[in-house]
C-alpha cells in the first residue's frame, strides 16, 4: 500500500509531462546563443533638411540593439525635442519613429514601414520635423520610446516592455548604411528551406517565393503528426530588403486564413506581400505560433536570392 501511495505522485507528474509535450515544442534551428551585448534601440541621422511646410527635417535610422526581437515606437503624443545649439529647446510635433508594429531582427535596421491598407499600401519613412528651426548645425534631438522585445505572448503582449530615449546629434549625418543587417549575429538567419518546428510538434516549410506584378508570393506547407486537426498561426509574414524598408501592413497572426490541417496529414497555402520590384536583398521577418497556443516565436529568413 505504501508502494502505491508513493507511486502516485510519480504516475502525476508523468501525466502532466506527457501531456504538455503536446503544446511546449522548443522551435528547430534558432540559436542565439551568441547574441550581442544589449543596448536598447539606437538610431543615426542620416540626413537633415528643410521641412516643406517650413522648419526643421531629420530623417533617422533606427537599429535593433536589444540583442532579440524587439517592436519599438515612439511615445504616442509626445513631441521629440529638439536642443539647438544656443541651449533652446523646440518640440517637434511630427514624429514618425518606429517599427510599424513589427518586430525586428536583432542587428538589423529599418528606415522605413508600410501604412495604410492591404490594397493601397503606403511607405512611411522615418523621420521627425521641428516647426520654427531654421537650422539644425550644432543641434541635439531627443525621442522617448517604448519597446516590446522577446517572444510575443498575445495574452500578455505587455511582456518585454521597456521605455528609452534615443538621442541623435544631428551634425553626425551617416552615409551610405547598409540595410538591413548592420551587426550580424550567429545563428539568426535561417535558410529558405528550413524546417520550423510549430505547436504541437507541427512543421512549417517555405515551399517556394515568387516575384509577382506587384511583390511576392510565398508557398507554405505545414505537416501536422499528432491525431487531431490544428490550425498554425504564421499572419501574413512582412520582409525587409536592401531599401531599409519594411513591406507588409501588421496584423494580429490569428486574423490571417490558413487552413485546417488534418490528423496526420499536410496542407499548403499562400501569403502575398506588395514590394516594389527594384527591391533585393530581401529577409522574411516569420511569426510562428508555437511552444503555447497564440505564443509567437520569430524568424528571419533569407531569401535574399529572389
Amino acid at each position: 500500500m505504501r508502494m502505491q501511495k508513493a507511486l502516485i505522485p510519480l504516475l502525476v507528474a508523468a501525466l502532466l509531462l506527457s501531456s504538455a509535450c503536446v503544446y511546449v515544442v522548443l522551435p528547430e534551428g534558432l540559436d542565439l546563443s551568441a547574441k550581442a551585448e544589449a543596448t536598447g534601440w539606437g538610431a543615426v541621422v542620416t540626413g537633415v533638411s528643410p521641412a516643406a511646410g517650413g522648419g526643421l527635417h531629420v530623417d533617422i535610422t533606427i537599429r535593433n540593439a536589444t540583442a532579440d526581437w524587439s517592436a519599438m515606437s515612439a511615445v504616442d503624443g509626445q513631441p521629440a525635442v529638439l536642443t539647438t545649439a544656443d541651449g533652446a529647446e523646440h518640440d517637434c510635433a511630427t514624429v514618425f519613429v518606429g517599427t510599424g508594429g513589427h518586430r525586428l531582427a536583432p542587428g538589423f535596421q529599418m528606415r522605413g514601414y508600410t501604412t495604410g491598407t492591404k490594397k493601397e499600401p503606403k511607405t512611411q519613412l522615418i523621420y521627425v520635423e521641428c516647426a520654427g528651426v531654421d537650422s539644425g548645425a550644432g543641434a541635439s534631438l531627443a525621442i522617448d520610446y517604448v519597446s516590446y522585445s522577446g517572444e510575443l505572448d498575445y495574452y500578455h503582449q505587455e511582456e518585454g516592455q521597456a521605455a528609452g530615449t534615443l538621442e541623435l546629434e544631428l551634425d553626425d549625418v551617416a552615409a551610405d548604411l547598409t540595410y538591413p543587417i548592420y551587426e550580424p549575429l550567429d545563428g539568426l538567419i535561417q535558410k529558405a528551406d528550413v524546417s520550423i518546428t510549430a505547436l504541437s510538434e507541427n512543421v512549417i516549410t517555405l515551399k517556394s517565393v515568387q516575384r509577382t506584378a506587384d511583390g511576392l508570393e510565398f508557398t507554405w506547407g505545414n505537416y501536422n503528426p499528432t491525431e487531431f486537426a490544428l490550425k498554425i498561426h504564421i499572419g501574413n509574414p512582412p520582409v525587409i530588403g536592401s531599401d531599409g524598408v519594411i513591406y507588409g501592413i501588421y496584423e494580429i497572426m490569428d486574423l490571417a486564413s490558413v487552413p485546417l490541417t488534418p490528423a496526420g496529414g499536410s496542407v499548403e497555402w499562400a501569403t502575398k506581400v506588395a514590394v516594389p520590384p527594384e527591391v533585393t536583398g530581401l529577409y522574411l521577418l516569420s511569426s510562428v505560433e508555437s511552444k503555447n497556443m497564440r505564443l509567437y516565436v520569430n524568424y528571419a529568413i533569407d531569401i535574399t536570392d529572389k
